[in-house]
């Protein structure tokens, strides 16, 4: 069980999160969705402790998180796995040595180092690799790949970390709808093969009711909607996007489902 607790961030006067408390069950996958600066993104920050709280907690297993140092907080960080929306590949490495960054936690010092890799390693990188399709771009330099290709690779790298928690911030936001439907199935496939609990940020209602078990709408800092999917109702939708939701949702009704969850192009 991972606890939000009263988790508040302010930068100067404003309070980017504002009081949030959750509790997300194990093996789920929740949608954080809302505006631009509603404070999804540094929820997630805050949880992944990239962000330091100005208030509250968050708590995993009865272990207060916000509490961790050196090597404790290392091992959170392994633990609860981050997925950027830009990527953050190196562009001169190929996709292999990528994946494999997310194994350093789990090496020697030195041998972290040197980037020496265990063949052990090597072969659980190729393996995440391709259970997303990718295994035969693992000698391409991540600069030469496509979008989708790229964050596959980071969700790679996230799975070889062997986290408990992986927390993906708007993880689709500069792909196409082919490749944020590739990356989504991705994510899908991490949480319900896996068993990992996965956050992610969204913008796209249609994506987030049919991906995510739960929904947590944010609006100015503050949770606004928290429930099922099949719960947000246009006049939810509405309290947390405004009239911009209306559009979103009819789109939403007329689409049919693709396997995996996704929806079908209007």
């Amino acid at each position: 069980m991972l606890a939000v607790e009263g988790l508040t961030r302010k930068f100067g006067d404003k309070a980017a999160v504002d009081g949030v408390s959750l509790e997300i069950a194990a093996g789920t996958f929740v949608g954080v969705i809302g505006r631009s600066g509603a404070g999804k993104s540094t929820l997630l920050r805050m949880i992944n402790r990239l962000v330091e709280p100005s208030a509250g907690r968050v708590v995993f297993e009865g272990r207060d998180v916000t509490s961790f140092k050196g090597a404790a907080l290392r091992n959170w960080r392994a633990r609860c796995a981050m997925i950027f929306q830009q990527f953050n590949l190196v562009g001169r490495l190929d996709a292999l040595n990528n994946v494999l960054v997310g194994r350093l936690n789990t090496m020697s010092s030195l041998r972290a180092a040197l980037r020496l890799w265990r063949p052990a390693d090597v072969a659980i990188a190729l393996s995440a690799l391709e259970q997303f399709d990718i295994g035969a771009l693992a000698s391409q330099r991540a600069q030469s790949l496509s979008g989708g290709q790229q964050q596959r690779v980071a969700i790679a790298r996230a799975l070889v970390q062997e986290p408990t928690i992986i927390l993906a911030d708007e993880p689709i936001a500069s792909l196409d709808p082919h490749n944020t439907r590739i990356v989504m199935d991705a994510l899908l496939r991490c949480n319900k093969h896996f068993g990992i609990t996965v956050l992610c940020n969204l913008h796209s209602l249609d994506l987030a009711r049919h991906y995510c078990d739960r929904l947590i709408g944010m609006a100015q800092g503050r949770v606004v909607f928290d429930g099922p999917a099949e719960a947000l109702t246009g006049d939810a939708a509405r309290d947390l996007y405004g009239v911009e939701a209306d559009e979103v949702m009819e789109t939403q009704e007329r689409a049919p489902a693709l396997p995996g969850g996704a929806l079908a192009p209007a």
